[in-house]
C-alpha cells in the first residue's frame, strides 16, 4: 500500500521546528513511521495519520473530526489511533495531532529491541 507523500511532507516540515528531537523515518505498517528519539510517534498510512497519544486522552481525542480507534486482531489499541484526512486538512488540526503525538513522545515507552535470531 502506498501512502500520502504529501502528508509525510508535512510531518517532516512541523518536526524539523524541533531541533532537540532525533528524527527516523521507517517504512513500517504499510506507510511511513516518524520515530522521534527511539521511540515511534506518527506515522502515515496510506492517506490517515495513525498517531500515539497519552491514552488518557482517548475520550477526548476520540470526539475529534477523522477519529478512528486502531483496531488489530479484534483488540482496540489503547493510545493509538488513526486520522482520517478531513481530521487534519486545516492546519490548525494537523499541527494538534503531529502535536499531541510529540508531547506524549516523551513520556512514552520505546519498545522491546527483538532478540537476534540464534543460528
Amino acid at each position: 500500500m502506498a501512502y500520502d507523500l504529501k502528508l509525510a511532507d508535512r510531518i517532516r516540515e512541523y518536526l524539523v521546528q524541533f531541533p532537540k528531537l532525533k528524527i527516523d523515518e521507517k517504512e513500517m505498517f504499510r506507510g511511513l513511521t516518524f520515530m522521534v528519539n527511539g521511540k515511534m510517534c506518527v506515522s502515515v498510512s496510506g492517506e490517515n495519520l495513525m498517531c500515539r497519544f497519552d491514552p488518557a486522552l482517548t475520550e477526548e481525542v476520540a470526539e475529534k473530526n477523522g477519529y478512528q480507534p486502531m483496531i488489530m486482531k479484534g483488540k482496540e489499541y489503547k493510545g493509538y489511533c488513526y486520522i482520517h484526512p478531513e481530521g487534519f486538512k486545516s492546519k490548525k488540526d494537523f499541527e494538534y495531532w503531529v502535536g499531541l503525538c510529540v508531547a506524549f513522545n516523551e513520556k512514552a515507552k520505546a519498545s522491546k529491541k527483538a532478540k537476534p535470531k540464534k543460528k
